[in-house]
This record gives C-alpha cells, sequence and structure tokens, in this order.
C-alpha cells in the first residue's frame, strides 16, 4: 500500500479511538442496580486463603489514600477491598454500601480474617469498608489524610461506627 493510504488508515483508526462524540461509558458497577444484580456468596471448590487475601492487603500498607482510587498507587476504601479480592479471583461491586450487600452476614463474634467489615462514618448506612485480618484488627484505606494501615475494631472510634460484616468467600460444602 501507499505511505498516503497508511497515513488515510491511521488517522482513520487513530480518530475513531478518540472520538469526540459525547458518549460516556456506563461506570463500573453500574449505580442503582437491584440486590438481584449483586453475587451473594462466591463458593468454588477451591475458594481463596482467606490469609492469602489478608497478606495481600497487608503487603499494601502505606499506600496513600486517593478519593476514587482503586490501585496500589492509591486507594479508596472501596476500591482497596475490591482490589484485594480481585488479586484472589473474587470481583466485589465497586461502591462500599454495594459491597454490604454482597455476600453472608456474620456474626460480630464470629469475624473471621478475609470478611469484610463495614462502618456508618460520612453518611447513614455502610459508608466505609475495611477488611478483618484476624483478632480485633483490620486493614483499610482510611480517610484522605490517610494511608492503608491495621486498626483495632474495639477502638472507641470504629467500636461507635461498626454496622456489620459480610463473608464473601466460603468454602463449599
Amino acid at each position: 500500500m501507499s505511505r498516503k493510504v497508511w497515513c488515510l488508515l491511521i488517522l482513520v483508526l487513530a480518530g475513531g479511538c478518540a472520538s469526540h462524540s459525547g458518549a460516556v461509558p456506563a461506570p463500573f458497577p453500574r449505580p442503582n442496580r437491584g440486590p438481584s444484580d449483586l453475587p451473594t456468596v462466591v463458593r468454588t471448590p477451591r475458594p481463596p486463603d482467606p490469609y492469602a487475601i489478608t497478606s495481600t492487603a497487608l503487603g499494601l500498607r502505606g499506600v496513600p489514600f486517593v478519593d476514587g482510587g482503586t490501585t496500589p498507587s492509591g486507594f479508596d476504601c472501596s476500591g482497596f477491598t475490591s482490589y484485594v479480592f480481585e488479586q484472589h479471583g473474587v470481583v466485589l461491586p465497586r461502591l462500599a454500601a454495594d459491597q454490604y450487600r454482597v455476600g453472608s452476614e456474620v456474626d460480630p463474634d464470629a469475624i473471621e480474617a478475609g470478611d469484610l467489615l463495614f462502618f456508618t462514618t460520612v453518611a447513614p448506612g455502610a459508608s466505609h469498608v475495611a477488611l478483618a485480618i484476624g483478632g480485633d484488627e483490620f486493614v483499610h484505606a482510611p480517610s484522605e489524610r490517610g494511608q492503608v494501615r491495621v486498626e483495632r475494631l474495639s477502638s472507641s472510634y470504629w467500636s461507635r461506627r461498626f454496622l456489620g460484616a459480610r463473608r464473601v468467600v466460603e468454602i463449599a460444602p
């Protein structure tokens, strides 16, 4: 092909990628999804090991909080939990409120490593999510001035705001 044809082909293809049509792709996850659109519990013959999940989470300590962040360059709370579980083949909804509707409810006395912990912080309902790592501790991406870190559920701040726990990975019977 002639050089002119190649240039024209490149311009057409590049123009398609950089279209200014105003079309906006649908966000992931889609807002206002109903409960039936969300998975309930991930059950596989060989589920991810909760301690491998918590190890991944702990390896991200020190990553700065970034509003809307979903990568190791910066996380918000639900971006952090989504990222950690995704590394182990488990897809969670993007928002804390949607993650709160996934999985099965866990009695506060039965929380295990790998369970999601939910808190009411900036708004009523599940507005913050963290990952239980065992005992009384959890790892999370806190507020704008924070970074991924470990805290205690029994601390006065978190215990007053605790909403509930959910288990999203279980061993199949």
